[in-house]
């Protein structure tokens, strides 16, 4: 083995999970702190549950199906948006009665590297790792261009968390550049691959063909896809509704199939306002082959988001042939290129939306050329034979 990792994450995170994956697949030693109840990954040497900010209350905050369903955590969900609001003021005053018991844990796991996944709240639990042991952070998404700016103690707990790390992964060059305006040190090392740690071509190549009536999903008609969930302040779903009746005047068959929103509420009412329940097909969160045959059964690829980092989703469509319409954002712009292989578009507004999907469906050569440069981009910067020499060799850097 090359060396003992000590992750703290969210154990439930396919993202997660597949990073711990990969890892693994090098050579390491992996002992797992979740911030949410999880069973836990295979091969794991310790595992350890510490609720962060309010973690256990959460939506889907247990592994325990019923206890999922309490009225508060039922509640909980139906107003997210109030509830990450408040989660910005009171998480932070949440970490300190954690410390102690991190710290125990970091003595009795003696790990050659404590790697947080992400800032909140995982890495500013990770800033107390005692001095002698190579700290580093990731950040995903939103850490630095929606989260750290939430209230005065998220700005300090990430200010503090970036001050303490010895050195950063991303999944975006802009949090690299934002990271040292953070307070990383100048100099510290820094490795910028996928959140999940690689793209898995093979299993993407052997996923089965979809089945449309499996789900109910009229077949033979163009499939939009949008499996970014619910995402408040960052990814505007209202706007995504909105467009749909604007793309169903042009392609009157089309379904819209959205992953991870069965059991939303908002998102139903959305439908509703819309009156376009027979066109949209609102599920569960599915599996990984499940969403990649997904993926390669659709024609469009939509994320309206304002605030991301290098969503795996869309990495993964690309890999699948899917076209791109993403936010026109810093982050999303170092993968695609608006002129060659996916649309940037304002998120906030629902005929711009329209408008990319309805040309993207009308121009089949246009799909066709985006998906051969996109596999080809997937392959040579996100595809796991791509990215694990890289991480191997960031992570020796800093257990050495």
């Amino acid at each position: 083995m090359k060396g003992h990792i000590l992750l703290i994450a969210d154990g439930r995170s396919p993202t997660a999970r597949s990073w711990i994956a990969n890892i693994q697949a090098i050579g390491y030693k992996v002992s797992l702190i979740s911030s949410f109840a999880c069973q836990p990954p295979p091969k794991m040497i310790h595992y350890h549950h510490i609720p962060l900010a309010f973690s256990q209350f959460s939506a889907g905050g247990g592994h325990d199906k019923k206890s999922q369903q309490t009225g508060l955590r039922r509640f909980i969900k139906r107003f997210s948006p109030i509830f990450q609001g408040l989660r910005y003021w009171i998480g932070p005053l949440t970490l300190p009665k954690h410390t102690s018991i991190y710290q125990v844990l970091v003595n009795r796991i003696q790990p050659d590297l404590v790697h947080a996944l992400r800032i909140p709240f995982e890495g500013m639990l990770g800033s107390y790792t005692p001095k002698e042991v190579p700290f580093i952070v990731g950040t995903w998404g939103n850490d630095l261009t929606l989260h750290a700016k939430g209230s005065p103690l998220m700005r300090s707990s990430t200010h503090r968390c970036l001050q303490r790390a010895n050195g950063l992964t991303s999944d975006t060059y802009r949090d690299v550049r934002l990271a040292h305006q953070w307070g990383l040190k100048e100099g510290s090392p820094a490795l910028v691959v996928p959140g999940s740690g690689g793209i898995n071509i093979e299993g993407i190549q052997k996923a089965p063909r979809f089945s449309p009536a499996h789900y109910d999903i009229p077949d033979g008609q163009p499939i939009v896809v949008n499996p970014r969930g619910i995402r408040p302040g960052s990814v505007h779903q209202d706007v995504f509704f909105a467009a749909i009746p604007k793309i169903l005047e042009k392609y009157p068959g089309c379904s819209f199939v959205c992953p991870g929103l069965g059991d939303v509420t908002q998102a139903h009412d959305w439908v509703a306002k819309f009156d376009i329940e027979q066109h949209t097909f609102l599920m569960p969160n599915l599996p990984q082959t499940e969403l990649w045959s997904l993926f390669k059964a659709s024609q469009v690829f939509v994320s309206p988001s304002t605030h991301d980092g290098t969503p795996n989703s869309l990495l993964e469509s690309m890999a699948c042939g899917c076209y791109p319409v993403v936010g026109d954002i810093e982050s999303l712009r170092e993968w695609i290129d608006g002129e060659k292989n996916g649309s940037l578009i304002d998120p906030r507004d629902p005929s711009a939306i329209a408008k990319a999907v309805v040309e993207a469906l009308d121009n089949k050569d246009l799909r066709e050329k985006a998906a051969k440069l996109n596999l080809s981009i997937i392959q040579a910067r996100a595809a796991q034979d791509s990215t694990q020499p890289k991480i191997d060799q960031f992570y020796s850097q800093l257990i050495n």
